[in-house]
């Protein structure tokens, strides 16, 4: 049976982005997004949910998202979950679920407090809106190929994420198109 791990998620960040480093000198861009559920109940009560999620984009997606996001601001985020389980401190097993950024889109304009660059301005500035002439959202793919292989995060750092498979790291091609059109 084939195995299907996509996942598609518009929200705000909760948070600035945070943009690190590893080893290899692959940027991480971490944020955490969240999404509201606004439903009525039989009896026409008005209810809210909001989930949380943690996001990692990698590379040059990464920089372009820390660049230009904010907290509050709205994103679309296509990617794939990934699982992490550690060991706490006092021993006891921890997990959580996270998202691999591949794809994502900035929504809202710069003026409706939704995607785009701080300040107010349009994303001229960027060369790839420049290239495609969008100004009213900016959208950059993962790249396929290329010689940018990512690695393992040092194992001393238990608790944090652990991306060892993010793919192209020793011995594992980077992530191929799969064919699916979405």
């Amino acid at each position: 049976m084939s195995n299907f791990n996509r996942v598609i998620l518009a929200g705000n960040l909760t948070r600035d982005p945070q943009l690190k480093y590893l080893p290899n000198n692959t940027a991480v861009c971490e944020f955490r997004l969240a999404m509201n559920r606004r439903w009525r109940d039989k009896d026409g009560n008005q209810h809210e949910d909001v989930c949380f999620v943690d996001v990692a984009a990698f590379g040059r997606q990464g920089e372009t998202i820390n660049q230009y996001m904010a907290k509050g601001r709205s994103i679309l985020i296509e990617g794939r979950l990934k699982f992490d389980q550690w060991t706490a401190q006092d021993g006891s097993k921890r997990s959580k679920l996270s998202v691999v950024a591949e794809n994502f889109t900035f929504l809202g304009g710069p003026r409706e407090g939704g995607g785009g660059p701080p300040g107010g301005s349009d994303y001229s500035n960027v060369p790839e809106a420049r290239a495609s002439g969008n100004r009213g959202g900016f959208q950059q793919n993962e790249s396929r190929g290329g010689s940018g292989a990512r690695q393992a995060a040092p194992t001393a750092q238990a608790p944090e994420t652990d991306y060892s498979d993010a793919g192209g790291g020793a011995g594992e091609p980077p992530p191929t198109n799969d064919g699916i059109p979405f």
